[in-house]
């Protein structure tokens, strides 16, 4: 691949997916859902890029099963990186295998064209593009992907896509300024902020994209940042997307490995234990490792505010995430001073997702990206990827992570998952082509639409 280098070895590592990428089945199927139920043929073929642990697989799975009056014999195709594998996944696909017919093959999303042998009706890609974009050409490779799609899918076929939300606004480059005056979010600051502006695949290389960081009145260095003193940053509002989403997954990250002495359940049911769930409240299951190096006391004083439930225990969310920003804070002071224990877990997840970019396009730009790209395509412009209705463009909130970002942070971007369902237009369908341009009125700018536009009178669509 091109690019910043795949972490394959840290992503196939035994347990991973099935863990870390195993969670919001419904939310990854739905889309998938929504276009089996637009699809005409009785036999669609529906085709998966990175399926992870399975999860989606498993959910759709289920619903089909479910359903009564199930006439269509699905065709499912999952593909995934090479080397990259699940026992949850495997389990997944026996599942479906109940409901239809199941493959599994090796190969990364960008050369999809030559993966997939004949045109598809469905499909689906779930946190997949961050990943294309941060390890093969950045938009350049996001486009190419973007270009084969419609070659690779039926006409009037379906793209369900869902990935990282990004910012209100036109653009990530729009500069703003955050506090930090919490420890271990200073601390994290300063370890992955230096790095990812150095080796990550990132689009902020412009003159005005410069990272400005103060305490006490003047510019720092962020390789020296006080972890006692508050810090003002300067910088364009997706350098902030980017120390924000990545703090959260590297907590998750910590809170998996085990290494603060507690393990929080972070999937299945006991996950979604809510206190409030409109509020992002939550009740914590949480069972004790065996790391030491935490001080007795922590861990006395955590169980004193936790109840027994069955082999494990249960804490108010809001005390959880107290306990854990103080046993992190230890982390990685112990691992900035090379704590082997701690230093491996920190470099572990440095490697794995530390050089991702997330957030690399607004709703705006995603929508003009995949209209424009798409009418490049080495076919000859015969179609166009673009939601049909409004409805088809969606958000999901994490009010949990909201939650814990509103005590964190004076003004932190909304966490979410953006969700969007592109169909493959002919250019010759004027209905669909108008219903289209309604919605995406919804989304974009007027900058946006001009480009959709341009892109569709040249290649060959004029409205009436």
């Amino acid at each position: 691949m091109t690019g910043t280098e795949f972490a394959g070895e840290h992503k196939a590592a035994a347990g991973y997916l099935d863990a870390a990428a195993n969670g919001h089945g419904e939310e990854k199927a739905l889309l998938v859902h929504w276009a089996l139920q637009r699809v005409r043929a009785q036999c669609p073929r529906v085709v998966e890029i990175g399926p992870g642990g399975g999860s989606a697989v498993s959910f759709l799975a289920s619903r089909l099963a479910s359903e009564q009056e199930r006439q269509k014999n699905i065709s499912l195709t999952l593909i995934e990186a090479p080397g990259v594998a699940s026992a949850s996944l495997k389990q997944a696909m026996a599942e479906f295998s109940k409901v239809g017919s199941c493959e599994f093959v090796s190969g990364f999303a960008q050369d999809i064209g030559t993966i997939v042998s004949e045109p598809a009706d469905v499909i689906s890609a779930s946190a997949l593009l961050h990943e294309v974009y941060s390890y093969s050409g950045g938009y350049g490779g996001l486009q190419s992907l973007i270009r084969a799609l419609p070659g690779v899918l039926k006409p009037e076929g379906l793209f369900a896509y869902r990935d990282v939300y990004a910012v209100e606004g036109s653009s990530l480059h729009e500069r703003a300024v955050q506090t930090y005056d919490s420890k271990p979010w200073i601390q994290f600051l300063r370890m992955f902020l230096p790095s990812y502006l150095r080796e990550g695949t990132h689009p902020y290389h412009g003159a005005a994209d410069e990272v400005l960081v103060r305490q006490d009145s003047r510019i720092v260095p962020m390789e020296s940042l006080d972890e006692e003193t508050y810090v003002f940053v300067s910088a364009p509002v997706g350098i902030f997307r980017e120390v924000q989403r990545h703090y959260l997954t590297f907590r998750d990250h910590i809170w998996r490995s085990g290494v603060l002495g507690f393990r929080p359940v972070l999937d299945g049911q006991l996950s979604s234990d809510w206190i409030d769930a409109k509020s992002g409240h939550k009740r914590v299951h949480y069972s004790i490792t065996e790391a030491n190096w935490l001080p007795a006391s922590q861990k006395k004083t955590l169980l004193m505010l936790s109840e027994r439930y069955a082999d494990h225990y249960t804490v108010d969310g809001d005390i959880f995430d107290e306990f854990t920003d103080i046993a992190l804070s230890m982390f990685l002071g112990l691992a900035a001073e090379g704590a082997s224990e701690c230093a491996d877990v920190r470099d572990h997840w440095m490697v794995r997702e530390g050089r991702e970019t997330y957030a690399y396009l607004t709703a705006d730009e995603l929508l003009t990206a995949f209209a424009v790209s798409s009418v490049e395509a080495p076919q000859g412009g015969r179609s166009v990827l673009m939601p049909i209705r409004v409805s088809d463009v969606l958000q999901r909130d994490r009010s949990y992570y909201n939650r814990y970002l509103r005590k964190k942070l004076p003004n932190p971007l909304k966490d979410a998952k953006q969700l969007v369902l592109f169909s493959n237009i002919s250019l010759t369908d004027s209905y669909s082509l108008e219903s289209a341009m309604n919605s995406l009125q919804r989304w974009c700018s007027k900058a946006g639409l001009a480009r959709v536009y341009s892109a569709l009178n040249g290649g060959g669509w004029y409205g009436e």
